[in-house]
């Protein structure tokens, strides 16, 4: 490297000043671990240098990158501008037209890849065109360390790699402009309008700046770092700086990066260099390094100076081409991000249907924070502020914090375990209710962090649109038989949300009000919402029915059966009914209102207005009911125990206990050579009274038992018990509560999948042909997946193939993990079984972690199905299901190929 002024020992003197940092591991033996690139013998390549990618093999506890699109090229519209080199992603929204490049993804692209980007839905901020660098420079690209130091310094990339540690972080870069959109609509900014996706993620790979100052050694006085890019603009090179106690600080994390997801910075992202500052406003992180200069005072760069602030909001974009002092003003300048979340789903205009029985919907979005601070909690409102709501937040980035000491990833050290400082996004969810959103205007979110900055509820309007950060609002629309939403804002010039919707109508969106009236407020209370009857009649509806009329709809053509006294037509719900067709026959001719009141959701009895057909006359429903209390039995004796149109009772003969909070509940049935009639892959439901109130207790199960065994019918049951402050499972105590003698009441079948044998199985009535079944299961949600795979496995022609899925927090939560082992020994060709832990002890030597993308990807891969061959079958806990199904949407799995219990 070349020296500046008086000779020094660079080499000698980085590695002095390395103290904060010990040094690299030495290489690790071939085969268990990618060999450190910053090794003693490493040697300079003038050639590209390739992706170090970590062992596949290997297990790592923390998140790594989305693979990239290989087929992705120079698009057609960059043809013709300076930016004809760049390979891009055609998904992403261009922002200022063809050129200069600003995009960001679709809001639900980038959420739906994860903590980490790729580098095609990146977000990019170019101020003018990329400069081109051939791979065979890449290694004698050099830059400078210069201004106020002892030592100035000018390095090569080569010399970079060969003479400092290398350090690899996970970091969150935002634009400043992020949600700008909602400014703009406000009142036009001088910016142009970025959405709620100006921010991404990745892994960068490079030497910490510190060591680089150290290294060089600023003299007494020196208080700014100040960078400059290779990228030459209307007003000169692009540069800013920050201040150098910051630069400094390794709690900061600025770094000189120079790989992206282990991968070379591709252009529009720095290529071959670049600056990384954790924390901050993207546009302090400089692409294309060329110099580094250590200065008294801040930079003096136009791009410095007329960008990356926020003035006062009085000031209009008029007034601001005269305020020159008022630009150079360093209060104003934007350093550290600001607290900022926002709503992911509901998607924009995402309809939620209401006649699939879905009983509520998990609200997902992202928030993050500035300075290395940790966001502390996310807050979900539906009443416009006046009661809030804690949402889950998850902190991927901590996951790096357990890494083991010295591992590295794409060359660099993981060296965060004794970082307390957050330099990534978080996310958050909630689990909401669909009849609350139903009686809900809208979502708001707000984020707090660690300092006690929470986002406020109106927004500051400044001239350049910068650091937006109110609370973020999706409009809830009731359309028909669905709810429909509505983001704030949609990128660009893309026509779409309620601002501008509410701003064509005249609307005053500062008002206070996001621009709506809020039309009773005053009269809105919440004892009145306590108290509110839902209505599931249509008062339209004068017809009078007999009980004659009624049985004459006791089967599978238009089935009517009765609530309340009301009767109602179930055949155009037959296919969307999440139980299947088969329940809605089961209640066929008959009075459903206990188990219909029991089991269904405030939003599935709203909807029964739309399949009201008339009222029994008041001789029926006595004569109705009189039949419905009849349990009288047949003398003769049946051979099969289910009932669909009527309750049957079993007597409980014993209890096992399997774990703390599990037991097989083993009940005897009519007699000794019935058999359950259950047919593989549906389940029945039992009834109890609550022993209170009387009232009825229904819940859906699936037995472990064999539908071929005689006489008796086990069933496994997860017990949630009442802990302080939350009430456990009502059915699930009242069971583990009565006596053994004491008897229950069955009904079934119900569900719309059925496994009938050798690969053949059908949904929903129609026959489909499956070559490999993927099960996904947690906690109890084993017992459905329990009985197919028995199917499977114990029929010696049956070809079809399992992979099996079992995700547990600890291993006691494992259930039926004997017999599971014991009947997939020696079937290693038919099943692949896999148990995940999420707190495994020490001793586990099993997978560990949560049912994550990285662990789908890896063992399910995308969808290879063309006809049908492949079948996702997923049970158990809500969290799982939902988690699971959306990585597989994003993985490209279709919802006909994944079906629920």
């Amino acid at each position: 490297m070349d020296v500046l002024s008086p000779p020094i020992d660079i080499q000698q003197q980085a590695t002095a000043q390395l103290i904060r940092y010990p040094p690299t591991p030495p290489a690790t033996e071939s085969g268990s671990r990618r060999e450190s690139s910053t090794s003693s013998d490493f040697k300079i390549s003038r050639r590209p240098y390739s992706v170090d990618e970590p062992n596949p093999g290997g297990s790592r506890a923390y998140p790594l990158p989305p693979k990239s699109k290989p087929d992705n090229k120079v698009l057609a519209e960059d043809l013709k501008t300076p930016d004809n080199h760049v390979v891009r992603d055609p998904r992403l929204i261009r922002l200022t037209g063809v050129h200069p490049f600003n995009v960001e993804a679709p809001l639900s692209d980038l959420f739906n890849e994860g903590f980490l980007t790729t580098k095609d839905l990146h977000y990019v901020r170019n101020h003018g065109a990329v400069p081109r660098v051939e791979d065979s420079d890449i290694m004698d690209w050099e830059f400078t360390i210069e201004g106020m130091v002892e030592n100035p310094i000018r390095m090569s990339l080569a010399q970079l790699l060969k003479d400092y540690e290398q350090v690899t972080y996970p970091i969150t870069l935002v634009c400043a402009g992020n949600r700008r959109k909602e400014q703009n609509i406000v009142r036009k900014t001088k910016g142009f309008s970025w959405g709620a996706a100006g921010l991404s993620t990745a892994l960068w790979t490079g030497v910490v700046i510190g060591d680089l100052l150290r290294a060089a050694r600023p003299k007494r006085g020196a208080r700014y770092v100040c960078f400059e890019g290779a990228d030459k603009l209307p007003n000169g090179y692009y540069g800013t700086s920050v201040k150098l106690n910051w630069a400094m600080d390794p709690n900061r994390g600025i770094l000189v990066a120079h790989r992206m997801n282990g991968e070379a910075l591709p252009p529009d992202h720095g290529k071959p260099l670049r600056v990384v500052v954790p924390g901050q406003i993207g546009g302090r992180s400089v692409k294309w390094l060329k110099r580094i200069i250590v200065t008294a005072a801040p930079s003096d760069n136009w791009y410095h100076i007329y960008d990356n602030r926020v003035l006062p909001t009085a000031i209009t974009p008029e007034m601001s081409a005269d305020l020159p002092d008022t630009w150079k003003d360093e209060r104003y300048a934007i350093y550290d991000l600001n607290t900022n979340s926002a709503t992911c789903y509901p998607a924009h205009n995402e309809t939620l249907s209401l006649v699939q029985g879905v009983e509520s919907y998990q609200v997902r979005g992202y928030a993050y924070a500035g300075g290395g601070k940790r966001i502390t909690r996310v807050e979900v409102t539906l009443d416009k502020g006046k009661s809030w709501t804690l949402a889950n937040i998850s902190y991927p980035e901590d996951e790096y914090r357990l890494a083991p000491e010295g591992e590295e990833l794409y060359g660099g050290r993981i060296d965060m375990s004794w970082r307390e400082s957050c330099f990534c996004w978080c996310f958050w969810d909630l689990d909401i209710p669909v009849s609350q959103l139903q009686t809900s205007e809208d979502i708001l979110v707000r984020a707090m962090d660690e300092s006690m900055m929470v986002q406020p509820r109106d927004m500051y309007w400044s001239v350049l649109g910068m650091m937006n950060n109110p609370w973020f609002r999706v409009v809830i629309h009731k359309e028909g038989h669905a709810l429909r939403f509505e983001h704030p804002t949609q990128p660009a010039l893309i026509p779409g949300g309620w601002m501008e919707r509410v701003k064509k109508a005249g609307g005053n969106i500062s008002n206070g009000y996001w621009g709506e009236k809020l039309s009773g407020e005053g009269e809105s209370v919440v004892e009145e919402e306590s108290t509110k009857e839902i209505c599931m009649i249509n008062k339209e509806v004068k017809r009078t029915i007999t009980l004659g009329e009624f049985k004459k709809h006791d089967g599978e053509i238009e089935p009517w059966f009765v609530v309340n006294g009301q009767v109602y037509d179930g055949t155009k719900f037959l296919q969307g009914h999440p139980g299947g067709a088969a329940s809605i026959f089961g209640a066929a001719g008959q009075d459903a209102s206990e188990e219909f009141l029991a089991i269904h959701s405030e939003n599935a009895k709203a909807m029964l207005v739309d399949y009201h057909i008339g009222s029994l006359d008041e001789a029926s429903r006595v004569s109705l009911a009189d039949g419905a209390a009849d349990t009288t039995r047949s003398l003769a004796l049946r051979p099969t125990f289910l009932q669909s149109k009527v309750w049957t009772k079993a007597t409980l003969s014993a209890k096992k206990k399997i774990s703390d909070d599990t037991k097989v509940f083993t009940f005897d049935l009519e007699h000794p050579e019935q058999t359950s009639g259950l047919p593989i892959g549906q389940h029945l439901m039992m009834r109890l009274r609550d022993p209170v109130t009387r009232e009825a207790i229904i819940r859906s199960y699936t037995p472990l038992s064999e539908a071929t065994e005689k006489g008796k019918l086990d069933v496994l049951v997860k017990i949630y018990y009442d802990t302080p402050g939350k009430k456990g499972g009502k059915m699930t105590q009242a069971l583990d509560a009565i006596p053994v003698g004491h008897f229950v009441d069955f009904k079934g079948p119900v569900g719309k999948f059925e496994y009938l044998g050798r690969g053949l199985c059908t949904i929903s009535g129609r026959q489909r042909k499956v070559e490999r079944f993927i099960m996904i299961c947690g906690g109890s949600g084993i017992t459905p997946i329990f009985q197919v795979l028995r199917t499977v496995l114990t029929d010696r022609e049956d070809p079809t193939s399992c992979l099996v899925m079992d995700g547990n927090r600890v291993e006691q939560d494992i259930l039926c993990k004997e017999d599971l082992d014991k009947m997939v020994t020696g079937k290693a060709h038919k099943c692949r079984l896999l148990y995940t832990l999420s707190q495994p002890e020490p001793s586990w030597t099993g997978l560990r972690g949560r049912m994550n993308r990285e662990l789908l990807e890896k063992e399910i891969g995308t969808c290879k199905s063309i006809n049908g061959e492949e079948l996702v079958l997923i049970c158990g806990p809500e969290p799982l299901e939902k988690s699971v199904h959306s990585i597989l949407k994003s993985m490209g799995w279709k919802d006909d190929d994944v079906l629920f219990f």
